[in-house]
């Protein structure tokens, strides 16, 4: 059994799969069997592939893991120090500074469920959603 890295030509997904041979392989591709799963394409093709080194792989998915997780700290970090944290009242102030005080505009962050976010835009108030994360050290 060989195992190919493929890539469709069309929408650039790559997706592994098994053969029983390279000479296999290229029986399927000729007699178009190989196709792409999402967009049906048959414009199949092998891509370059590298020894299976299931440690370096761990490690650099971890290290991917450990950079996002650290730029959203750093984000939350600016939100808690520029922003007005408002809890769950995030909904009722985001109307009153939209509706009453927009000359006093001011910042604020806070909680809300999706049902207050959809209103919110339903009436034209801008709210952007960030994931927050907890400090800890895993």
């Amino acid at each position: 059994m060989i195992k190919y890295k493929l890539i469709c030509k069309d929408c650039n997904l790559t997706f592994d799969s098994w053969f029983a041979s390279s000479k296999e392989y290229e029986k399927l591709k000729k007699k178009k069997f190989l196709n792409c799963y999402t967009c049906n394409s048959l414009n199949i093709e092998k891509t370059l592939m590298s020894p299976n080194v299931l440690r370096s792989k761990i490690n650099v998915e971890d290290q991917k893991y450990k950079e996002i997780k650290k730029k959203l700290h750093q984000y939350q970090k600016f939100i808690e120090s520029n922003f007005e944290y408002v809890g769950e009242n995030f909904t009722h102030e985001a109307r009153s500074i939209h509706y009453k005080d927009k000359k006093t505009s001011r910042r604020i962050y806070g909680l809300a469920t999706k049902k207050d976010l959809k209103e919110l835009e339903e009436e034209g108030i801008l709210t952007e959603r960030v994931p927050w994360i907890k400090n800890s050290i895993n």
